[in-house]
């Protein structure tokens, strides 16, 4: 059972009501049809009604046999707006301005989320990332002692195993531009929890640089390295290495020529980017080039479980990102 199959099997045995608040796209009706059928969760369709009928019909689509919440007309859109105005009293919101807000299907969902009315929200196959990361920061919040809101993509290489592993996480591929070494070290440490709570495998985290092992000399490096000693600090126990090239990171004959002693240089199965220019370019380059499957960027750093998706993704996409939700609001 390869590492997605096991997703799979877990989000089976803890079918979790994942809101998906962009079902005028039919990448969305057909994954809300297959997570239904494939019982991996309970899609809950977060919009106007009479839009996702035309959508579907349009297409020649049935919609599916699942729930569908008005954000316009729900019974719970006033307490959804006190609670709103409650979050956001010290930035000045206001009823009228919550009112307004909600009455978009991403806050709508967002606050279903925040108030336990859904396990989490799988959204951006037609909103900027922006906009998604924004909403769930302010609607579902920052988990209590996280300062840094980051985001991670699960990488399955196309019929063959990289390094140990069968599947990777890269991050950050979709939040915070540069971060500072607090930043990444706090990045490491919430990729981490990802990978070992979605695959019960130990992660092991590969700090990347253009350098491996002072290699080269540059504050870029220095910055890398900083991160490394605060990880280790944050989780002692954390299987962790840096500053790595990719190539080290991964490849067992290359780490030993350029590795003396590392239990993750050759193994990694984490690999946290110097900022989000490399960390997106990598992902998309696994994915258009090497053929790899990239799902997410899941949100890491939050209270309850969130993911954006690329506007390029697939209605599978959109059903395995459901799917590693779901797992997450599970554990």
């Amino acid at each position: 059972m390869n590492c997605l199959d096991h997703v799979h099997s877990l989000a089976k045995r803890n079918r979790r009501r994942i809101a998906l608040p962009e079902p005028a796209d039919l990448r969305v009706i057909e994954a809300a049809e297959r997570l239904t059928r494939l019982g991996l969760a309970e899609p809950v369709l977060v919009g106007p009604p009479q839009h996702i009928r035309k959508a579907a019909k349009d297409a020649g689509l049935r919609v599916p046999d699942v729930e569908i919440v008005d954000p316009t007309a729900d019974e719970k859109l006033d307490a959804y707006v006190e609670r709103l105005v409650e979050l956001r009293a010290g930035k000045g919101m206001t009823s009228t301005k919550a009112s307004e807000l909600l009455r978009s299907p991403i806050y709508f969902a967002a606050m279903m989320v925040d108030r336990g009315d859904a396990d989490g929200v799988v959204a951006g196959c037609i909103t900027a990332t922006a906009e998604v990361v924004r909403t769930c920061i302010r609607v579902i919040r920052p988990a209590e002692g996280m300062s840094t809101v980051s985001s991670c993509s699960i990488i399955v290489p196309a019929g063959h195993q990289v390094g140990e592993e069968d599947t990777l996480i890269f991050a950050d591929t979709g939040v915070v531009p540069d971060p500072t070494s607090e930043q990444l070290a706090e990045i490491a440490v919430s990729t981490a929890g990802t990978y070992q709570a979605l695959f019960d495998t130990e992660p092991r985290v590969a700090m990347i640089s253009f350098s491996t092992k002072s290699s080269a000399s540059h504050p870029l490096i220095q910055k890398v390295k900083r991160a490394v000693y605060i990880a280790k600090r944050l989780e002692p126990n954390l299987s962790i290495d840096g500053e790595l090239q990719v190539d080290a990171a991964l490849i067992p004959e290359v780490a030993r020529r350029k590795v003396n002693q590392s239990d993750v240089a050759g193994r990694a199965n984490i690999l946290v980017f110097p900022n989000l220019d490399a960390g997106n370019a990598a992902y998309k380059l696994a994915e258009r080039l090497g053929g790899a499957r990239a799902l997410g960027p899941l949100l890491q750093g939050l209270r309850k479980p969130a993911s954006d998706l690329s506007r390029g993704c697939s209605s599978r996409d959109i059903v395995d990102a459901a799917a590693i939700v779901g797992v997450q609001a599970a554990k």
